[in-house]
């Protein structure tokens, strides 16, 4: 901790999700002082330097952890295929430790560093922040109102026009570096579908790649049958020219249709940060519908909050109580993604163990 009583951290990675994500995130925490940045690009170091001066910065990760006794805190949001390394080698520095989603690439990963974390006493969490999107905290909302009434089919997409391929893992990556709309977009929908309608008894998935030289899934759905007896479907997609709703809720009493994308990931692209006046919020035009057939109504979009995150990991810091998101939930997910793949390998239903 510093001298005014902030937690001091160092970032691995400054690609989108270190530099759109967490050093904002980061940044508009008053506990939080992002001390260092690991990054080998020269490019990205030079803009660390301009948008943090006061910032360390490391050209790998042994540099940071040779530091490790002056930081309080490790956000790793590199490449998925070297997350379990680096958050092995921090919590066996006693560094509590932040992963972006999807955690790891293989759920036995997961549970390996689970275990790890268990063992030596140090707090261990994902970053899993579409749990704190509008449409996600509004859905939530819905049914701790029991406005639906009981929900039996809950529909989820991720969807983009995106018919140029690029040269990343995430187009070209196999299973072991988690490439895929499945483990990239995927991770997000499952993630949210465990949140809101509890665990999975089943796993049925079609998994395909549409687009000329690209190695990985980029045209997935994911059916879910949970053990309260909702379905869930999923959808996620980088070759969708018309795009579905992103959410659409049905229940025994009323329905609800929301579509269009929480607004926080352009605003913090734009440079705009939680603390400022409207954030997360949306217009009115985009709300969503509730109702039945014709006979709908606007419902309130609820204002997204990236920012409760690491809000969470401030208090678990402080005081030592759970961290906002389990890493057992992560590797639940990770348990369903791995049984898509089965699912969309062979067309079986693939049935899953109940965990709790």
């Amino acid at each position: 901790m510093d001298s005014e009583g902030r937690f001091r951290v160092g970032l691995f990675g400054y690609g989108l999700a270190g530099s759109a994500f967490h050093a904002p995130l980061i940044a508009a925490q008053p506990r939080l002082r992002l001390d260092a940045v690991v990054t080998s690009s020269g490019q990205r170091a030079e803009q660390v330097a301009s948008q943090y001066p006061d910032t360390h910065v490391h050209s790998d990760a042994t540099e940071l952890f040779r530091r490790a006794e002056e930081l309080d805190l490790v956000v790793i949001a590199t490449p998925n295929s070297s997350h379990a390394e680096l958050a092995a080698r921090a919590l066996d520095a006693g560094l509590p430790v932040v992963v972006d989603k999807p955690f790891t690439p293989t759920a036995e990963e997961a549970r390996e560093l689970i275990s790890r974390a268990e063992d030596r006493g140090v707090p261990l969490t994902v970053f899993q922040n579409r749990r704190w999107d509008n449409d996600m905290l509004t859905v939530r909302e819905l049914l701790d109102s029991d406005s639906l009434g009981r929900v039996h089919r809950f529909e989820s997409r991720f969807e983009r026009w995106v018919p140029e391929a690029k040269n990343s893992w995430r187009d070209q990556g196999g299973p072991g570096e988690a490439g895929g709309v499945l483990y990239d977009l995927g991770s997000h929908l499952i993630d949210q579908a465990l949140c809101l309608f509890g665990d999975v008894e089943s796993v049925y998935a079609e998994m395909d790649t549409i687009r000329p030289d690209v190695a990985a899934d980029d045209d997935t759905f994911v059916a879910l049958r949970h053990t309260g007896g909702q379905h869930s479907h999923l959808w996620v997609s980088k070759l969708a020219a018309q795009q579905g709703p992103r959410f659409r809720v049905l229940g025994d009493r009323a329905a609800f249709t929301k579509y269009g994308l929480d607004p926080q990931e352009a605003a913090l692209r734009q440079g705009s940060l939680p603390d400022e006046p409207g954030w997360g919020e949306e217009p009115r035009e985009n709300w969503g519908s509730i109702g039945v057939g014709p006979e709908t109504r606007p419902w309130p979009s609820r204002p997204g909050r990236y920012q409760d995150f690491y809000a969470g990991v401030v208090r678990t810091l402080d005081s030592g109580v759970a961290p906002p998101v389990d890493p057992a939930d992560a590797l639940r997910g990770l348990e369903v993604i791995e049984a898509a793949r089965r699912s969309a390998a062979d067309g079986s239903v693939v049935a899953l163990p109940r965990t709790r």
